[in-house]
């Protein structure tokens, strides 16, 4: 398993963190509401976060796009 020694993170530990910051944004909790500690692994929760809620923006048709703006 790959794990970086120093910085306390492995490829699992930042899979669960964005599959957990996906279901958040998913459940409608709050970005600032992110439990992790450390810039690598919060950064993949936010990731997880902002594919879901620009997901949720897409099946709404809430693209930020200036076509969907126009249309």
């Amino acid at each position: 398993m790959a794990r970086d020694i120093k910085l306390g993170w492995d490829v699992e530990a930042l899979n669960k963190a964005y599959r957990q910051g996906h279901m958040a944004a998913s459940m409608g909790m709050d970005k600032t509401r992110c439990p992790y500690r450390g810039e690598v692994v919060i950064a993949a929760w936010e990731a997880g976060w902002d594919d879901a809620a620009q997901g949720s923006r897409d099946s709404r048709g809430e693209g930020d796009d200036l076509f969907s703006l126009i249309a």
